[in-house]
């Protein structure tokens, strides 16, 4: 794994990598299905697997069939890939994913595309900060925050083949590069973008970016941060949690998600039972969603460098 970020967006858009990606795993593994909730053409997938159509499959507006119709493939010996939006692939068909996947322990791959405020101009209701929190209740569910078009590759690759319920989250548009192409990140590992000694900011998704922006702006001021991507938001990297804790007393977590039940709070148990140090988020105040662009939408929620750069001070000046 090779880490190449320097603050550049990457070229590829996310829908890019899905519309490749997906096809080509349909295509070189015969127990690989792929369904989608009538969003091929937002993911670029349609084109792609014209010619696997008996195993790409458009199971229409009907989520929760879809889940149903993955399940039943998944007990046959297939290797199902679901994709639809974030909320749709969430709340509206958790019941299915909760008992016909995960107690059935039926093994699937689900993608959530334009997770939090990446949702913009389709609005509140498309707008799922209560995703992570839902699938963080699963027995044995991997849950991750895409970083980058690399991790979104490695990501898929790795959760075609793992064991229960896989939820992708991911924006299809682009990303600030992290990872050189090519590169793989195991899932349940964090990765140190940044070492500095003064506080750690755990940080997923979009958030990595703002984090390590955040992290330029404090060493200007004299203040050096520790910065982590956390994109394996379940099973998470419990001992880096600690690790880093322990070194630098004070812990911010950032992500593009409700505070409740995501990475917050997952990393705020760990604190409690293992290393209390003064923490604070980053993260969505118990809300619901609103139609804007994205820019606007992180400034309205408060998902921005500069609001992570005023957490790093107050639980600095919480740090005695």
């Amino acid at each position: 794994m090779e880490i190449v970020y320097n603050g550049e967006m990457d070229k590829r858009a996310c829908k890019e990598v899905l519309g490749r990606v997906i096809p080509q795993l349909v295509k070189e593994d015969p127990e690989i299905v792929y369904l989608d909730a009538d969003l091929m053409s937002c993911i670029g997938t349609l084109k792609g697997t014209r010619d696997v159509a008996d195993r790409a499959i458009n199971c229409g507006i009907a989520e929760a069939n879809m889940i149903g119709v993955a399940c039943g493939l998944a007990s046959a010996g297939f290797k199902p890939i679901v994709h639809t939006f974030g909320p749709f692939a969430s709340r509206r068909c958790f019941d299915q994913v909760f008992l016909s996947a995960g107690y059935a322990k039926n093994d699937i791959t689900i993608i959530g595309t334009d997770p939090g405020v990446m949702a913009a101009m389709n609005g509140g209701t498309h707008m799922p900060f209560e995703d992570m929190a839902l699938y963080n209740t699963i027995p044995g569910a991997t849950i991750i925050d895409v970083t980058d078009p690399t991790l979104l590759e490695s990501a898929i690759r790795q959760c075609v083949n793992r064991p229960g319920v896989k939820y992708i989250r991911v924006g299809r548009k682009q990303y600030a590069k992290v990872y050189a192409e090519g590169s793989e990140v195991p899932i349940g590992k964090a990765t140190v973008l940044r070492e500095g000694g003064d506080a750690a900011v755990f940080a997923s998704g979009i958030m990595v970016h703002e984090a390590m922006k955040a992290a330029d702006i404090l060493a200007a001021e004299g203040t050096q941060i520790s910065v982590l991507d956390m994109f394996s938001v379940k099973p998470l990297d419990e001992e880096a949690v600690v690790e880093f804790a322990r070194k630098t007393g004070a812990v911010v977590v950032a992500e593009n998600h409700n505070r409740h039940g995501g990475l917050y709070a997952s990393v705020a148990q760990v604190l409690c039972e293992r290393c209390p140090v003064p923490a604070a988020c980053v993260a969505v105040e118990d809300e619901f969603g609103e139609v804007g662009p994205q820019g606007y939408l992180q400034e309205r929620f408060g998902l921005t460098a500069d609001h992570v750069v005023r957490q790093v001070k107050a639980v600095l000046a919480r740090k005695g």
